[in-house]
């Protein structure tokens, strides 16, 4: 039976550093805030986890952030289930990352039969134009309390700035952004290894220190047959229902092929989900005739403003594909399991990378060389976030943006005429909420949710 863990315990390694009923009542709450993207869900797990509990110090944070960020697919999901297995091993990093997804899982398959049966969301419509505004209140709270922890020298402002105009200005490729900033950090240790040590203590991020030592989080010894067992695991869950719909149905049922096209997906959304929804949204509209253009755009919205990662439009996608095309299933039984299987094969393989990885990734955290590259990929997360949250803006006050070429700049605007001035009121209603009165969380959601069903009254 696991014991607490206070700053001065010191829990086995191997084990619960947190009682495990406790950490899933706190995942389950930062399962039901996921919304804004992975700014606003990087957000809620720092407020909660680095900041509110304290059951991990910044740095470590930081540390686990930056690992997820090289890696293809959701890198919040992917942040939830390393710090799980941090503080409860392998079953708290399997619940931290199923938990992350399921509500936004749930509530996109509910509003996807809503779809299907009266392809009329006017009220769910309502209710997310009010959360998103909130949401948009949440990411830039994210933005500046990030910044203000990560941030403590110039260097790393520097690449905050340059990473944020890379992305912004030239459209920079997000693999590229994250290499030269951790080519820089390397390098800035190199030439003044004193710079990225100074403040590396608890304390040294600028906040309270961490109820539990980082020595007493959870930790495997990195081994070849650790790491083969993990990865013969995970391949055989990742790929065993996609061969058993392709035995059941046939290799060329819509099923199979959703299956092995959406685990293609899995393993190039570098960057976030927006770099590979482009491909997804012409491969499912034109190679594959599952939805029309505006059924994409519709589920897109959709998933932006449900709780969980945005790649849970995929899911979205599947079910319209799968009721419309399901051989010998109903139509519901099949758009059902097209839904869960897209679902299964798009987030199996997050917990393969961390499961497989994170062993690896702790013991680099002694080598100093590594730690300042890392340290640099830091500073351009931050860049990252605030990138997405000028992107998430801009799709929340506008209904339309065009993009502007001048020579290598390439910037995209919103057209002033599409301002939606509801979203521009509860946004406005919002940032005072979080800002100035300082509500919690779920109040702001709550209140701009109600704004937004009591905007359906307005003439």
């Amino acid at each position: 039976m696991s014991q607490p863990q206070t700053a001065t315990g010191h829990a086995p390694a191997s084990g619960d550093v947190i009682p495990f009923r406790q950490a899933v009542r706190a995942w389950s709450g930062i399962a039901l805030q996921t919304f804004g993207g992975p700014a606003g869900q990087i957000a809620v797990m720092q407020r909660t986890l680095v900041e509110e509990k304290r059951w991990i110090g910044q740095q470590r944070f930081n540390h686990a952030l930056n690992y997820c960020m090289l890696l293809p697919g959701p890198e919040a999901q992917q942040l939830a289930i390393y710090v799980g297995w941090l503080l409860n091993g392998t079953r708290g990093g399997l619940v931290a990352g199923t938990l992350f997804v399921l509500p936004g899982m749930l509530a996109l398959l509910a509003l996807s039969a809503v779809y299907i049966l009266w392809q009329d969301t006017t009220v769910v419509s309502a209710l997310f134009a009010g959360i998103g505004p909130a949401v948009l209140a949440i990411v830039a709270q994210a933005v500046i309390r990030v910044a203000k922890r990560s941030l403590t020298h110039p260097i790393l402002i520097a690449l905050a700035v340059a990473a944020f105009a890379a992305l912004v200005l030239f459209a920079a490729p997000f693999p590229l952004v994250i290499a030269v900033a951790a080519a820089v950090g390397w390098a800035v240790h190199k030439l003044r290894p004193d710079i990225f040590t100074r403040g590396n203590g608890h304390g040294g991020d600028g906040g309270s220190a961490p109820l539990i030592p980082d020595d007493v989080l959870h930790h495997a010894r990195p081994s070849w047959r650790s790491a083969s067992r993990i990865l013969a695991i995970g391949l055989v869950a990742w790929w065993l229902p996609v061969a058993a719909v392709a035995l059941l149905f046939g290799t060329g049922s819509v099923f199979t092929t959703q299956g092995l096209f959406f685990s293609g997906t899995a393993l190039v959304t570098f960057g976030g989900a927006y770099a590979v929804l482009a491909f997804v949204a012409q491969q499912a509209v034109q190679t594959y005739g599952w939805l029309t253009p505006g059924e994409m755009v519709r589920g897109l919205a959709l998933a932006e403003t449900t709780p969980g990662p945005l790649i849970m439009v995929v899911q979205f996608v599947a079910f319209l594909g799968a009721y419309r095309d399901p051989g010998t299933l109903d139509p519901w039984a099949g758009a059902l399991l097209g839904a869960l299987l897209t679902t299964w094969v798009t987030f199996v393989p997050c917990f393969l990378f961390i499961f497989l990885g994170a062993p690896y990734v702790e013991r680099l955290r002694a080598n100093t060389a590594i730690s300042a590259a890392l340290t640099g990929i830091t500073a351009a997360v931050v860049g990252v976030i605030a990138n997405l949250a000028v992107y998430f803006a801009q799709h929340t006050l506008f209904a339309a943006t065009r993009v502007h070429t001048w020579g290598p700049l390439q910037v995209q605007l919103p057209e002033p005429a599409t301002l939606n001035v509801l979203a521009l009121v509860i946004t406005t209603a919002a940032l005072v909420m979080t800002f100035v009165l300082r509500w919690p969380m779920f109040r702001i959601l709550g209140i701009c949710a109600l704004l937004g069903i009591a905007s359906l009254l307005l003439p």
